[in-house]
């Protein structure tokens, strides 16, 4: 699929499944960041933690590789992107 098939796409972490092996902050640690409870979760465009069950970061389309490359490469299957418009996942656990 490319990037331009796609449109808008956000980000998130299941931190239920997360194995905190920090995989997705070593690709895109602009997008992704481990927290003191050794959890991965997303960042705001501000660089703000986001801790918040669920919670989405909008993935920044020069980064669309490294997040990609994190949802496919993570231990714990628990990134998630999908497109904003109708929330279908096109990277993930879930993804068609």
């Amino acid at each position: 699929m490319r990037n331009e098939e796609l449109g808008d796409l956000e980000v998130w972490i299941d931190q239920d499944l997360c194995t905190g092996d920090g995989i997705c902050a070593q690709y895109a640690p602009e997008v992704f960041e481990l927290d003191i409870d050794g959890l991965a979760y997303v960042k705001s465009a501000d660089d703000e933690l986001l801790q918040e069950k669920g919670a989405t970061t909008p993935v920044p389309l020069a980064l669309l590789t490294e997040v990609r490359d994190s949802a496919k490469e993570c231990p714990g299957d628990c990134i998630h992107v999908r497109r904003v418009t109708d929330r279908i996942e096109v990277y993930g656990p879930d993804a068609e």
